[in-house]
C-alpha cells in the first residue's frame, strides 16, 4: 500500500483505552490512532480530514493535560446537522479517535465500558465541536479554519478538467499531488496550529 510520505510524520495521538485492556486487545490499554488510520476510516485525506484529526489531537491535549486521554469517557457533540456540508465527515472521524458511538454503538458490559449515545448533532453550542470529559464534566469547544494555508491556484482549473473527464493522466496526477501537499501543511506547519484551531473553555 502507497501513501504520502508525509501521514507517517503526523503527530500520533496517544489515548488509554479502558475496554481494550479489559478484553485483552491492548496490553495495559495505551495505544495510539495516527492520521493514516483516519485516512482509511474516512476513504481519502483532505482538509476536513485533517482539520478532523487536529481537533480530536488539540482537543484531548486540553482535556487530558497531565494523563493519557480516556478513550471511551469523552461525549462529542457537533453544532451543525449531521446532513450539513462536512459535519458528518468532520463527526466521524473525531467519533472514530475518542471512541464515541451513536445510539447502534457498544452497549457496554454489565454496565461499564460503554460507546453508545456519546455523539450527538445539531447540538446548542457556539462553536463547531464540544467535547466533554465525562469524569471530570469538563468541557471544551473547537473551531477550525484553514484559510491560512490557501489551496494553489492550479487547482481549481485542474479539478474543473478532472470532474468533466478532460485532465490528462499527468494533469490528474498534479492535481492529488496540490490537494495532499495543502494537506501536509495543514499538519505539518505546527506554527500555524493555534491560527487554524480555536480553543473556547
Amino acid at each position: 500500500m502507497k501513501y504520502p510520505a508525509f501521514f507517517d510524520k503526523v503527530e500520533p495521538i496517544q489515548l488509554h483505552d479502558p475496554l481494550s485492556e479489559f478484553l485483552g486487545a491492548f496490553e495495559g490499554g495505551d495505544m495510539e490512532i495516527c492520521y493514516l488510520d483516519c485516512v482509511k476510516l474516512a476513504g481519502h485525506s483532505c482538509p476536513t480530514v485533517a482539520g478532523a484529526y487536529l481537533m480530536a489531537l488539540k482537543g484531548v491535549e486540553a482535556l487530558y493535560p497531565d494523563t493519557l486521554p480516556q478513550r471511551g469517557r469523552i461525549k462529542v457533540e457537533m453544532r451543525d446537522a449531521l446532513t450539513n456540508g462536512v459535519t458528518g465527515v468532520v463527526g466521524n472521524v473525531i467519533a472514530f479517535i475518542v471512541g464515541a458511538s451513536g445510539a447502534g454503538g457498544f452497549k457496554g458490559i454489565q454496565g461499564n465500558f460503554s460507546r453508545n449515545n456519546l455523539i450527538s448533532y445539531d447540538a446548542p453550542i457556539q462553536s463547531e465541536v464540544r467535547l466533554t470529559n465525562l469524569d471530570t464534566n469538563e468541557t471544551i469547544e473547537l473551531d477550525y479554519n484553514p484559510s491560512s494555508i490557501p489551496p494553489s491556484p492550479e487547482m481549481q482549473p485542474l479539478m474543473g478538467k478532472a470532474l468533466q473527464g478532460q485532465a490528462s493522466e499527468e494533469e490528474l496526477s498534479r492535481f492529488g499531488q496540490l490537494w495532499q501537499e495543502r494537506v501536509e501543511k495543514i499538519l505539518l506547519s505546527r506554527d500555524l496550529w493555534d491560527s487554524m484551531i480555536t480553543i473556547t473553555r
